[in-house]
């Protein structure tokens, strides 16, 4: 499903509706960036993406030094010519074509990453395209070498990509500015980070969090508790969600059940568990940020005599059960995984062909029950 008429549109449809009217005339000076960037509630990255679009048609001419003025609409031009000129295609000094995708990746070899990768793989290769890949470990300075590297070898035609700790300020949208400047689409896979303003091929994560909280709700829990990630957006998005599905049911958060964790935190839940039984006390029921974090809870709850779903029901996200071994089976909701990839790389394509492509897509995700969940019964 479409998330709605991207930012940039706004603004390329203002200025062809100008030029089209006489409000504005060829030759006339447009906005500058900052202008426009408070005039419409958008970044100036989404000016430059908008500002490149329109130059790419003619609609418009950049002069370094000076800013930017109107071109649409020669003197005496009918409408049939201006038609011609609004639907031409890229000059000769659009990017040139390498038939090379490059995708930067936080992980690869585990949980729902080869398939994710898997899918964008295939769907490129399907399509002519290769593709070169980076993985960050969700390390911002691993992120900036991967994109210093693209920068320099200038030889991509698209960036598929996951930003390391999303949630968090992006050091690197300077490098991004870089790439957006050369008119290289740029796509987000999984979440993107609020600084940025670039499409997003994801689970729908606010909704799957609201999904979860009312699964446990429906079981009959009232005292519900939640793990989340504080350093990547969908764990905000999953958070949104939950709380909003406890607000609707008359349920009112403390703030004591609800935990946050970051990357380093999440790899070593072992040496903070009691913290996070503390905080937990209480709670008949928690949704768990994913799968991963849904089968660590399960395995302290082991530990410490605490039984699932007996004292304990637990809701994952993501159902990967055999990343696990199928020692442990969690109820959870399905990630979309190879869909997902395939997904992106498809969007990736279009916006290629196509610049004004909006290549947001959002899945929803099932329900898949396997006994770690409670009827309470009052």
């Amino acid at each position: 499903m479409g998330t709605g008429t991207p930012k940039y549109q706004i603004l390329l449809d203002w200025v062809m509706e100008n030029a089209e009217s006489g409000k504005m005339k060829r030759g006339s000076k447009i906005p500058s960036e900052n202008e426009l960037a408070e005039m419409f509630g958008i970044s100036r990255q989404t000016v430059r993406h908008a500002i490149g679009l329109l130059e790419q048609k003619d609609v418009v001419k950049r002069v370094r030094g000076s800013g930017t003025y109107l071109e649409y609409g020669e003197p005496g031009e009918n409408e049939e010519a201006k038609e011609r000129r609004k639907s031409a295609g890229p000059k000769e000094n659009s990017p040139k074509r390498y038939q090379n995708v490059a995708v930067i990746s936080t992980y690869a070899d585990d949980y729902i990453f080869p398939s994710v990768i898997q899918g964008i793989e295939r769907t490129l290769s399907k399509n002519h395209y290769t593709m070169q890949i980076a993985f960050t470990r969700n390390r911002v300075s691993r992120e900036r070498e991967a994109l210093v590297n693209l920068i320099e070898k200038n030889c991509i035609d698209g960036l598929i990509l996951e930003p390391a700790q999303s949630a968090l300020p992006n050091a690197n949208m300077n490098l991004y500015q870089t790439l957006a400047g050369r008119h290289i689409p740029i796509l987000c896979f999984h979440c993107s980070n609020w600084e940025m303003d670039f499409p997003c091929v994801a689970m729908d994560d606010r909704r799957v969090g609201e999904q979860a909280a009312s699964c446990l709700l429906q079981a009959g829990h009232k005292k519900i508790g939640g793990i989340f990630k504080s350093d990547d957006s969908q764990g905000h998005l999953r958070y949104q969600g939950f709380g909003q599905a406890l607000k609707e049911a008359g349920i009112k958060l403390k703030g004591k059940e609800v935990v946050w964790m970051d990357t380093v935190s999440m790899a070593e839940m072992e040496l903070w568990a009691d913290y996070l039984f503390h905080r937990l006390e209480g709670c008949t029921a928690v949704v768990c940020y994913n799968d991963q974090v849904a089968y660590r809870v399960a395995g302290l709850c082991e530990q410490r005599g605490i039984r699932v779903p007996e004292d304990l029901s637990l809701v994952g996200i993501d159902h990967l059960e055999q990343a696990f071994g199928g020692q442990r089976k969690i109820t959870s909701f399905q990630h979309p995984k190879e869909a997902l990839g395939r997904k992106a790389a498809e969007n990736m394509i279009r916006m290629i062909e196509d610049p004004l492509f909006d290549g947001n897509y959002l899945f929803d995700a099932r329900l898949v029950e396997l006994g770690t969940v409670k009827q309470i019964f009052d």
